[in-house]
């Protein structure tokens, strides 16, 4: 190559040659060069131009590779030269050309294309100069020319092409894409018995566009080509490979043998899986693969994908437009190559092909089965078996030898189906695949699990070894909540099988589970628990040798693992607190001990795991003992014995003075605590001497001195002395016995006084302190005449004391001597210090006092905010404490005082301050007049921020809450020219810094042109009556684009434009943009008017991501249509969801749940959208409700037929609801009072029983229920001036025989305005309202028709009002119209109620009991002939009515009985949180213990029969339980033992369903209640005045499972059968009473045919209570009723014998119980455990019970209703037909 600079100077590169030279010098930035050029100067070079980018740059790269593969030539030129000529090229050879300029280690973006010098010429020819422009043109190139080339060969193939559909394609690019497949479809011959052309599009997941088979002519394939629609989503090139290998190349897809088979891919990028398995076994079954890339995509990857040799598989252009340059280029090869595999196939044609037969799987485990078939025909080199697991997994495969016919599949997932497909594979080609299925076994699991030798912080596990496991994994876990994550896990050999697990906490249950590993997988596991035993305290504590001052503790050893005890002695007003700590010994002795104090004694046992509950025991020490004599005797001449009572030896040691009476030295001697005389010797004779004796008590204090005088013998006296008993001296001399007198020695609570003694016949020394203020209660202490010194304490501290000695002698006292003294203060803690500063806590750290301390307070307060004082105590030996729950970024002033004997010490004060969590730098751009954004640093390490925009002047609020990483959040929907105070609060996981706030003013509304006002588009006459809440959810995905955005807003636009109120008094709009994640643009509540409406649609901006539309859905409901978002209650629910694509994520679960919950949902879809899809997502019917266009542009065709159904839907008056599978205008009664299933629990007095055929739900209303709701929910717009009220309803035994009214609106003051009267004992129905003029006018209806009604039978009921007559029509038919006047309107501003009686007045008047299945409201006075009574059993035509809810067929008969229940299964693996499951049914009860006393209230009780009881008031709601986590369920666990009852816990989250356990025997009654709810029947008691039930009989077998229904009794079964044959007995009276006249009676109890009624009794008082009747056959299986709140909890039960093990697990703990007060600042003893805490709030309702044989059939013929009374029929409720 050559390049010529200036001078002519050359570099040669090895294949082609380049020549470059300077034209211009531009000095400029890095940018990218532009308008790349070519033009050809010879058969085999090109001079390439292009314009130099702006700015400055170094150089430029020039890049030129042959587009079908090779060799890329790079050449770098200096950023002078504009031109470079190529040299060395093939003419027929496609080149590719990027241009790169370059500055320093920065790129441009490439300026590229392509070339080939042929074309070039060709266009030369007719023109001047063809400009091939790359993408740094930005022109669009021209149409391609038509395809030249044209495969003639008769070979033929079946083709399949795989193209890429993803995101970065573009919808633009598709087309292009379009283009060229249709100019590869052009060169080739198609048709059904020619070369077919099959195609798939993929992106996330592939799919068949059309198989080989689908089209017969060229023509179809281009017309399927250019209607290939824009798939969107990933790039997943793996799967859609392996995709087209199990569905393209197939017989069934048209898949020819014999016959070449290519596959075409293309691609624009990476692919996002694995390529190479999927592509290699498209090769190697005979598929010949071509790769093109386009733009992105990674050459490498596709020659890992296509056939070799490259340069003839694999395409890459630089741009789509570029494309159509290497068409010519693939058909040819793949013409050529089609023509030379059809010669192979016809040469391995002679040979013998087929697939193998017979394929049969054996030998198989939970890891492994082996794999035998039948050898293909011919010569098989090699069989290639495919497996991979059926629910979706990565294929695997095995090649054996093609002699072998067997294979062994290992190292396979246990319990999992497999697919397996095997291959021969010959010399040209492959045969069809022989497949089938096998199923893997489950792993075998360890059993027998055996937990045993527990230890307080240890136990041992052992259990069965399971055979070929590759070892264990045992997880154990505390269940005390707050532990329970404390989860620990051991993993063993498979050798172990029995192991200690250590390191656990006393007293604590743990669970431990064990799984067989086998390599990385596990088994089921088998889990158990036990609980450890608690640390155990010393026994038997013995208190013994109590003295004055000391005492000796002793106690018995519980536990080897004992490291030490603790001993903790105070007295008993807590001013002295002792605290040891020993060795293991069991013996300690007490000393130091104040006389006559009553000591506490406490000792615990240190264990490694920490301390025991303690012992405890009381003394009280004994008074010092003053010695009761003492004796002189044994008198010599140098000696005499001294004898005493000696005190106790633990009171101390005894010290014996001597001094002579008239003057010498002072001699003294210590003896022995047990010794009780003493010879002093060494004595002068013929001497007085006086003698003292007292105690040295251990704190080195001295007892009371006890004298006695003795004299020695002269030399000449021989008689024995005499006994001296101890006097006192008679006289005193008056001298000065003490010379320098000192204090000092000073402590904070003591002194010592010291001085001379000048005169030695002193006997004792006074000494006197007091304060120097002159406290009146002065101290006196005594000390010996030998004694020089005394300390006093306890003094008080920082205080001067007088003291004052004087000197006792013989004869009297001497010379006082005074001197003053003073305490020093309390030193206090220093060096406060502060360290772990975090934003809600820190730790202080003081150094302590150099004086003795009993503990420190530590008081804390906030500095810049009110709050309380705050304060702590903590234990003498600690100096740090962390101090929690701060305010983030405060400033806390913090005092230490320490406690000392004398009280308390000066505080060491400081203030202190957390971490402040806040955003720093908070400002406010892009204000508009409606909206505003807030930016700011964002903090290191908050997780959140909440937002919050207050407006100043009318306070109004928004708040957001967004993620950590954020540093930006924008508010819409605001008013111009407003003040906002904008507070950004930062949130570290549960911690909530303080605000941080700016103020901030929108900008005012423009100053508009007088002549220029905005124009409103005018409301549509179909929207002027609308009223609702409107959702607007648009598709904001990356399909959509900008341009088309603005359509769908310019839509939104015009839909909301024809609306006529915007607010609360009209139509409420709230939009949602959806993509990966919903943003909601305005709430409902968010414009008051159309005007600020409308430009907020204006306004929105385009938010870019993936389609997910279900999550979106869920987004609306649970955030806008809530009362904060300014949902309005009876108001219909309008959703419009606008998308162009398939959604991402499942919608037809939230779908199916929003419309069955009162949502009206239209769905518009444009160009790729799916249509079933939006079938799903749209109300029914979908005619009405879903919409398709095929672009943007489209919207105009269905604006105005959307805006009518949108408006009608919204009518407030009569709005659309689906009833019966119509659409109709009227309204959902039921719904509004919430008298369906899901709702019903939460209406006080009303429970919901089955209604007719068993099968439909309804609801009674018991006595003096009262169900009633505001009328501005249920008709806000009052009634329309025509419709229908229907209901379906049955008076009941107990409903009383005066008026009430079935339904009726009352205005504010409690007045009727319209309604329904039943008069049960006149058996007439009135119809009554106020009409157009406001006079009150009634209809009544009377006669036979109207009395069935209240014969005690469901019946259906509809009266028809129109302006001019009120029809009642019952059971289907018309029985009566009268005249009446047109309807005035109602007022909205009173309720609506259900069953009230006529008599009541004001607001809590009475209602009656009666049964309500069906209230409706239409809108319309044709309803009634429309409607089949299809409810009703006399009624129903199975041929013209809908099915039965649950209907089964009688095949179902021939099931077998139920199996017996599995055995538990152990906890699984732990997985990731799941959602909320179902109940799971009552577990077995364990056997019946001895009977304690009443135990607490229980839980309410299922629902009771309908008796004649008196409905009872709820009971007070119980404290609400701390809400537990939610886990995913495990498998049901082994049953485990009865623990000790624990603390009340709060309700749990529901479970799945669980085993039907066996029913224990009646547990003891509890005490009785508040009564609860209502609730569903119950068993029937014995009838009453009727006569006694018969015996009961024999049990009949189990019958199968009947659907869900109401638990019931034999007398509600009679009452459905009466009810069918009252029907039919209607019309067929004659008949049937001639059949049951001539049925025998097969009974042993004949019913007598009852009178006609009596009138009502008083309620009688309640008998005594009969024996328990046998059980009665279970009724149908019911609903839970109301919950009860739980009564008040009663005395604590004694507990019970243990029981059998029951199935479950132990609920969460209860909230913890309030802090006790503060205590001494020395850990004191552990109070007794605390009293339980109130029950938790009652759980979930329970799904159905188990099902109980099956009852009576539900319909019946003349021999089935005459099992309900023989002879004449008996009529229900004693009335006569």
């Amino acid at each position: 190559m050559k390049i010529f600079q200036c001078k002519t100077q050359y570099w040669l590169f090895p294949t082609v040659l380049a020549i470059a030279y300077v034209c211009t010098i531009v000095q400029a930035q890095v940018a990218s060069p532009t308008r790349l050029r070519y033009n050809v100067l010879s058969h085999d070079s090109i001079q390439i131009s292009w314009k130099a980018p702006r700015g400055k740059f170094g150089g430029y790269k020039l890049l030129v590779s042959p587009a079908s593969g090779g060799k890329t030539n790079q050449l770098n030129l200096q950023n002078t030269a504009t031109k470079a000529i190529i040299q060395g090229l093939m003419p027929d050879q496609n080149y590719t050309v990027q241009i790169i300029a370059y500055n320093k280690d920065k790129e441009s973006k490439p300026a590229q294309g392509q070339f080939r010098i042929k074309d070039l010429e060709k266009r030369k020819e007719p023109k001047p100069r063809v400009k091939v422009v790359d993408k740094g043109s930005g022109n669009k190139p021209s149409v391609p020319e038509e395809v030249k080339f044209f495969c003639q060969t008769p070979a033929i193939a079946d083709i399949v092409i795989l193209v890429d559909g993803s995101w970065s394609i573009g919808r633009f690019n598709f087309r292009l894409v379009r283009l060229f497949l249709e100019n590869l479809v052009t060169a080739f011959d198609v048709g059904s018995e020619k070369t077919r052309i099959g195609l798939a599009q993929y992106s996330g997941d592939p799919r068949i566009e059309w198989h080989l088979n689908a089209f017969s002519t060229k023509d179809e394939v281009i017309e399927a080509v250019r209607n290939l629609p824009y798939k969107g989503g990933n790039t997943l090139t793996g799967l859609a490979l392996n995709y087209i290998f199990e569905n393209s190349f197939k017989p069934e897809a048209g898949a020819r043998t014999g016959v070449s088979k290519i596959g075409i891919l293309i691609t624009d990028g990476k692919s996002q899986d694995d390529i190479i398995p999927p592509s290699r076994n498209l090769r190697e079954s005979g598929v010949e693969l071509f790769a093109i890339g386009v733009k992105n995509a990674d050459e490498n990857e596709l020659q890992e994908i296509a056939s070799e040799p490259d340069t003839t598989h694999v395409y890459n252009v630089a741009e789509f437009e570029l494309m159509h340059t290497v068409v010519e280029s693939l058909t040819r090869t793949v013409c050529s190559r089609v023509e030379e595999q059809d010669r192979e196939i016809k040469a391995s044609a002679l040979a013998t092909t087929g697939p193998p037969t017979e394929l049969i799987t054996s030998e198989v485990t939970a890891r492994s089965f082996m794999v035998n078939w039948t050898h293909a025909p011919g010569k098989v080199e090699k069989y290639r078996v495919v497996y991979y697991p059926t629910r979706g997994g990565k294929p695997d495969e095995v090649v054996v030898d093609g002699s072998i016919s067997s294979t062994v599949l290992k190292n396979l997932m246990s319990l999992t189906e497999y697919q397996v497909a095997v291959f021969a594979i010959y010399p040209h080609t492959a045969s069809e695949g022989l497949r089938g299925a096998e199923t893997t076994l489950a792993l075998p699991m360890a059993s027998n699990l055996e937990l045993y030798d527990v230890t307080e912080n240890s136990l041992r596990a052992k259990w069965n070894a399971v055979a070929g496991a590759s070892g264990y994994l045992i997880l154990y876990a505390p269940l005390t909540e707050g532990l329970a994550g404390d989860e620990k896990e051991m993993k063993i050999g498979e050798t172990h099988t029995d192991i200690q697990l250590s390191g656990l906490l006393p007293n604590t249950e743990y669970t431990v589970t064990v799984y067989a590993m086998f390599g990385e997988e596990a088994s089921d596991p088998v889990t158990g628990q036990e609980t450890t035993l608690p640390l155990s305290p010393p026994r038997n504590l013995r208190i013994s040798n109590v003295g004055s001052n000391s005492a000796r503790l002793a106690w018995d050893l519980t536990s080897r693992m004992v490291t030490g005890y603790r001993i903790v002695y105070n007295n008993a007003d807590g001013t002295e607190i002792n605290e040891v700590e020993v060795d293991p010994v069991t013996t300690f002795p007490l000393k130091g001990l104040t006389p006559l104090t009553e000591y506490n004694v406490a000792i615990f046992s240190i264990y490694d795991a920490g301390q025991s509950e303690p012992l405890t025991g009381i003394f009280t020490t004994e008074e010092v003992p003053a010695q009761q004599y003492l004796e002189i005797d044994e008198v010599m001449t140098d000696s005499f014995r001294v004898t005493w009572h000696p005190l106790s030896a633990d009171e101390g040691q005894h010290k014996l003075m001597w001094i002579p009476v008239y003057g010498g030295k002072t001699e003294e001697v210590i003896l022995k605590e047990d010794q009780d005389s003493y010879v002093i010797r060494g004595l002068e004779p013929g001497t007085e001497y006086e003698v003292s004796l007292l105690t040295v008590l251990d704190d080195g204090s001295e007892s009371e001195v006890v004298t006695a005088v003795g004299t020695t013998l002269d030399s000449a006296w021989t008689e024995p002395a005499t006994t001296i008993v101890p006097t006192r001296p008679v006289t005193s001399v008056f001298r000065t016995g003490i010379r320098n007198l000192v204090v000092d020695d000073e402590t904070s609570s003591s002194l010592r006084v010291k001085w001379d003694i000048s005169d030695s016949s002193v006997q004792q020394f006074r000494v006197i302190y007091l304060t120097a203020q002159g406290d009146p209660a002065e101290e006196v202490v005594m000390v010996p005449g030998s004694q020089n010194n005394l300390l006093l304490k306890p003094l008080l501290s920082d205080t001067e004391y007088k003291v004052t000695v004087t000197p006792i002698y013989d004869d009297g006292e001497g010379v006082s001597v005074s001197a003053p003294g003073k305490t020093l203060p309390l030193s206090g803690p220093q060096n406060l210090r502060v360290s772990e500063e975090w934003y809600n806590r820190l730790r202080i750290t003081w150094d302590p006092p150099s004086s003795p301390v009993k503990g420190y307070r530590i008081v804390y307060k906030p500095v810049s905010v009110a709050g309380p004082t705050l304060e702590t105590f903590v234990g003498a030996n600690i100096n740090t404490i962390l101090i929690t729950n701060l305010l983030s970024g405060m400033d806390y002033n913090v005092k230490i005082f320490a406690s000392q004997a004398s009280g308390f010490s000066d505080a060491l004060t400081g203030v202190v301050k957390t971490l402040f969590l806040g955003v720093t730098n908070l400002r406010a751009d892009q204000i508009q007049m409606t909206s505003l954004c807030a930016q700011w640093q964002v903090h290191r390490h908050a997780t959140a921020y909440r937002i919050v925009i207050e407006s100043i002047q009318d306070t109004q609020k928004q708040e957001s809450t967004v993620g950590g990483g954020t540093n930006r959040h924008c508010f819409y929907g605001l008013q111009p020219d407003s003040q906002y105070k904008i507070s950004v609060y930062t949130k570290l996981q549960e911690i909530e810094g303080p605000s941080v706030s700016i103020m901030e003013k929108t900008q005012p509304l423009p100053t508009q042109p007088p002549t220029f006002p905005p124009t409103i588009p005018p409301a549509k006459e179909v929207c002027k009556a609308a009223k609702a809440d409107l959702v607007f959810m648009v598709d904001g995905s990356w399909s959509i684009g900008d341009e088309n955005f603005n359509k769908i807003t310019d839509f939104l636009y015009n839909t909301v434009g024809a609306l006529n109120k915007i607010g609360a008094d009209g139509t409420q709009v709230a939009m949602v943009q959806f993509t990966d994640d919903p943003r909601t643009e305005f709430k409902l509540d968010t414009y008051k008017t159309k005007e600020t409406l409308l430009d907020a649609i204006k306004h929105i901006s385009y938010k870019g991501g993936n389609t997910k539309t279900g999550k979106a859905i869920k987004h609306v409901r649970d955030t806008l249509f809530n009362a904060e978002s300014g949902t309005r209650r009876g108001i219909p629910k309008v959703i419009v969801v606008i998308t162009d694509g398939r959604s991402q994520d499942d919608v037809d679960k939230i779908s199916r749940e929003m419309q069955s919950d009162g949502y009206s949902i239209f769905a518009i879809g444009v160009a790729d959208a799916d249509y079933s899809e939006l079938v799903n997502i749209g109300s029914k019917p979908s005619a009405r409700h879903v919409f398709f266009v095929d672009d943007f542009d489209a919207f105009r065709k269905i604006e105005d037929e959307l805006i009518t159904f949108v408006c009608e839907t919204a009518s407030a008056t009569c709005p659309l609801v689906h009833k019966d599978g119509l659409d109709l205008a009227g309204f959902k009664m039921m719904e509004r009072f919430g008298l369906v299933e899901k709702d019903f629990s939460s209406v006080e007095g009303v429970s919901m029983e089955p209604g007719t055929f068993n099968v439909y739900p309804c609801y009674r209303l018991h006595k003096d229920a009262l169900v009633s709701q505001p009328t501005k929910y249920l008709h806000p717009e009052g009634l329309p001036s025509d419709y229908t009220i229907s209901f379906l309803f049955r008076i009941l035994p107990d409903t009383p025989e005066e008026p009430f009214a079935l339904w009726e609106i009352l205005n504010k003051n409690s007045d009727p305005l319209v309604g329904v009267i039943l008069d049960n004992g006149g058996k007439t129905l009135t119809y009554f309202n106020y009409d157009y003029s406001g006079d009150f006018q009634t209809v009544t209806f009377e006669g036979p028709e109207i009395r069935k009604i209240f014969y005690g039978s469901f019946h259906k009921l509809h009266i028809v009002v129109n302006k001019t007559l009120a029809k009642v029509v019952i059971d289907c038919k018309q029985v009566g119209e009268r005249a009446i006047n047109a309807s005035a309107n109602i007022t909205v501003d009173g309720v609506e109620v259900l069953g009230r009686m006529v008599r009541s007045r004001g607001p809590n008047g009475n209602s009656v009991p009666f049964q309500l299945q069906m209230f409706d409201i239409v809108c319309s006075t044709s309803w009634a002939n429309k409607d089949k009574c299809c409810e009703l059993p006399g009624l129903r035509n199975e041929e013209t009515c809908p099915e039965l809810p649950h209907s089964c067929s009688c095949s179902e008969t021939n099931k077998g009985a139920l199996g017996p229940a599995g055995p538990p299964g152990g906890p699984g693996l732990r997985g990731p949180k799941g959602q909320q499951g179902e109940q799971g049914p009552k577990g077995p009860d364990g056997p019946r213990g001895e009977t304690g006393p009443p135990g607490p209230q229980g839980p309410p009780g299922p629902q009771g029969p309908s008796g004649l009881s008196i409905q009872g008031m709820p009971g007070m709601p119980g404290e609400k339980g701390e809400k537990g986590e939610t886990g995913l369920p495990g498998p049901q666990g082994i049953p485990g033992g009865i623990g000790s009852p624990g603390r009340d816990g709060s309700p749990g989250q529901r479970g799945f369903p669980g085993k039907d356990g066996s029913s224990g025997p009646p547990g003891p009654p509890g005490p009785i209640g508040i009564p609860g709810a209502p609730g569903v029947p119950g068993v029937t008691g014995s009838v009453g005045p009727q006569g006694a039930l018969g015996p009961p009989g024999v049990p009949g077998a189990k019958g199968e499972r009947g659907e869900r229904g109401d638990l019931q009794s034999q007398a509600m079964v009679r009452a459905v059968a009466r009810q069918v044959c009252e029907q039919l007995i209607q019309s067929h009276m004659a008949r049937y009473t001639a059949i049951l006249n001539q049925i025998p009676s097969h009974s042993s109890s004949v019913r007598t045919v009852q009178g006609p009624p009596g009138e009502p009794g008083r309620p009688g008082s309640p008998g005594t209570p009969g024996e328990q009747g046998p059980p009665g056959t279970p009724g149908f299986p019911g609903n839970a009723g109301v919950p009860g709140s739980p009564g008040e909890r009663g005395l604590t039960g004694v507990k019970g014998e243990k029981g059998n093990p029951g199935i479950g697990s132990q609920g969460p703990r209860g909230p913890p119980g309030p802090a006790g007060p503060a205590g001494e600042s020395r850990p004191g003893s552990p109070g007794p455990p605390g009293s339980p805490g109130p029950r938790g709030a009652p759980g979930h309702l329970g799904v159905p019970g188990p099902q109980g044989p099956s009852g009576q059939p539900g319909y019946c013929d003349p021999s089935s209703c005459s099992a309900y009374g023989v002879g004449d029929l008996i009529p229900y409720n004693d009335y006569q037909h």
